[in-house]
């Protein structure tokens, strides 16, 4: 029993990271936004940690991660790509280890709000909101921890007006991260919730 539960939470595993590589190699994944890029990738690794929990997670964060690595160091991206030149250890933190981390995190509280909603309802809608916001306060502080005073970054503070780091952030992500966390509350939510109803997973907290 134990050999064939952990071989359907590996093949589920996999599924979600086909899904996370097939949204970025079509790019269905992210949209160009300015210096950053408006990404969608947070849905299907919110439903993943809802569904799997936080071990997997900060899986899918990890693949995830990997793949923002990777513009970074090809300059696909030109604001990480720059943080690359610079430093590439704090990239690969940035880019990998913080997205891992929202995974995780993603996970582990939606297994705490699991066990307070009696009903299991609004716990999937908060845990699909959980991974984009997380995503960006995560991301841009680290940024504003650790690349703030680059060129790169104080050009985009000259250039929005910002007379802080947290007035920069916001100016900065705006609109888009608001549409980022609108979507992953009601896609994450609403399709975490039809799986786990139709899969009878409301029955057992993922482990």
């Amino acid at each position: 029993m134990n050999n064939s539960f952990n071989l359907r939470r590996m093949t589920e595993l996999a599924i979600f990271v086909t899904i996370i590589l097939v949204m970025k190699i079509t790019g269905l994944s992210s949209i160009p936004v300015g210096p950053l890029v408006m990404t969608f990738t947070m849905v299907p690794i919110a439903i993943g940690a809802m569904l799997l929990g936080p071990a997997e997670g900060a899986a899918l964060g990890f693949a995830y991660g990997l793949t923002s690595l990777s513009d970074a160091i090809t300059g696909t991206s030109a604001m990480t790509g720059f943080f690359f030149q610079i430093s590439p250890i704090h990239t690969i933190i940035l880019c990998v280890g913080m997205r891992t981390l929202v995974g995780f995190l993603t996970g582990y509280i939606f297994k705490v709000l699991r066990k307070i909603d009696s009903k299991k309802i609004w716990c999937y809608y908060v845990g699909g909101l959980l991974a984009p916001m997380l995503n960006t306060v995560l991301f841009m502080g680290y940024i504003v921890l650790f690349f703030y005073k680059t060129e790169f970054v104080q050009n985009l503070v000259t250039k929005l007006g910002a007379v802080n780091p947290i007035m920069f952030v916001i100016l900065l992500v705006g609109l888009q991260g608001m549409i980022e966390w609108f979507t992953g509350c009601l896609v994450g939510g609403t399709v975490a919730k039809a799986v786990a109803h139709a899969v009878k997973r409301d029955v057992e907290v993922a482990c």
